[in-house]
């Protein structure tokens, strides 16, 4: 008996002796490791989102009815041909939690719920957007996802949303970055691919750490309608246009194609002056910003509606380099703004942010660059670009000889500078 077991014995030991893996072959073997579970969906918003959100014109005051009309407006207008595929409700779609803790909609403003909403968006070759917060409460008042955020994301991936926007407000007690990776896990887990925007504000310097959790992020606090002003709340401000713009400095090398800094929605449409209009959405084009329209796209001017689907400006905004531009030179009120282009190309911006019309001169000679961060160089005398002034959608012959003229108040003279092949 005894014979038998150690023969059993030994034939086991010799089996697995022979089995096993050299040391060298286990060294050499590949290991698979999966991305961590908060890492955000992979292949979407490689270049800005561009859309349309309801809180800069609406704030609460959101229906299922105005998500309609949006939508339809959105393809009225020539807005859907131009680039913008995002229909985005923010605060205030939200009821309460049923029994098992399930967001639900407010039934009186959204009677056919959410899905039903959703599928009539998609219905028109546009994407759906929703917003909730990291904290027990929305900003709104309504119920934030804090505790929930697996139901939601669940809940948001039945329904057929593409886009969230998710706030900061009520959120005592949370770390960022640690309450961004668990909603970003969780719309992992949900399993619908959706455009996840964190909109902390900045504070804790989202750009360091967001680029793995989301595809987005806010740089600064809410944008108001006005072209240079603080608006004051007590205990939150709101800023400018040329506040945001300046909030920006620094931040250009953490913007890339799937990951981008968010200087917040467009005021365009809500009250600015034709020429700061112009200069806003120009101005984002040149951030590499995400575009997305925040006025009332029913009721919308010719005039409104020709920026925002001005589309050879989209077009410096969309641009598959993914480069965010950058200041080049500021003198007096009038700054020199520039942007690398896949191709070759360069987008060139003069923008004049004072209260009167200047004087204003493009000195090539002056605007001789390499930009680290691209790795590309400008030189607009010795190599001749084609000029084509993007506003007017004129070509202006090539570059060489200065270009001077009169910039209005609070506008810009923006170009692109088409390399030769």
């Amino acid at each position: 008996m005894k014979t038998t077991w150690a023969a059993a014995l030994l034939g086991l030991l010799l089996s697995a002796l022979l089995s096993a893996p050299s040391a060298a072959h286990a060294q050499a073997a590949p290991v698979a490791t999966a991305p961590p579970a908060w890492h955000k969906a992979e292949g979407l918003a490689l270049t800005p989102p561009m859309g349309w959100n309801s809180w800069n014109k609406f704030q609460c005051d959101v229906s299922e009815q105005l998500i309609r009309e949006t939508a339809d407006a959105m393809v009225a207008t020539g807005m859907k041909d131009a680039g913008y595929q995002y229909i985005n409700i923010d605060d205030c779609w939200h009821g309460e939690r049923d029994a098992r803790g399930f967001i639900q909609v407010d039934a009186k403003r959204f009677p056919n719920g959410m899905k039903a909403l959703a599928d009539y968006i998609h219905s028109k070759g546009l994407k759906v957007g929703i917003y909730s917060d990291a904290g027990w409460k929305t900003c709104g008042g309504r119920p934030g996802s804090r505790g929930y955020e697996f139901q939601d994301a669940q809940t948001y991936a039945e329904w057929g949303i593409d886009y969230l926007k998710y706030d900061w407000c009520n959120t005592e007690g949370l770390n960022a970055e640690g309450a961004y990776q668990t909603m970003s896990a969780a719309l992992r887990k949900a399993g619908r691919p959706i455009v996840f925007s964190l909109c902390e504000w900045g504070n804790q310097k989202p750009w360091l750490w967001g680029q793995k959790i989301g595809h987005l992020w806010r740089t600064t606090g809410d944008i108001t309608a006005c072209f240079d002003c603080v608006v004051n709340h007590g205990d939150w401000k709101a800023w400018g246009v040329v506040q945001i713009l300046d909030m920006q400095d620094g931040l250009r090398q953490y913007a890339g194609p799937g990951h981008w800094n968010d200087p917040d929605m467009l005021e365009v449409g809500n009250g600015l002056t034709p020429n700061q209009d112009r200069a806003h959405f120009a101005l984002w084009a040149m951030l590499a910003a995400p575009l997305i329209a925040g006025n009332d796209l029913r009721k919308m001017p010719d005039a409104v509606k020709a920026v925002l689907t001005q589309r050879e400006v989209i077009a410096i905004n969309q641009d598959a380099l993914g480069v965010q531009g950058l200041r080049h030179s500021a003198k007096d009120g009038i700054e020199t703004w520039v942007k690398p282009l896949a191709g070759g190309d360069w987008a060139v911006m003069l923008f004049n942010r004072n209260k009167e019309a200047r004087a204003v001169t493009l000195d090539w000679t002056q605007l001789r660059l390499t930009d680290e961060l691209s790795k590309r160089s400008l030189d607009a005398v010795a190599t001749r670009y084609q000029l084509r002034d993007l506003w007017a959608g004129k070509d202006l012959g090539v570059s060489g000889a200065a270009i001077k003229r009169e910039l209005p108040a609070q506008d810009v003279f923006m170009l692109r500078l088409k390399a030769p092949h």
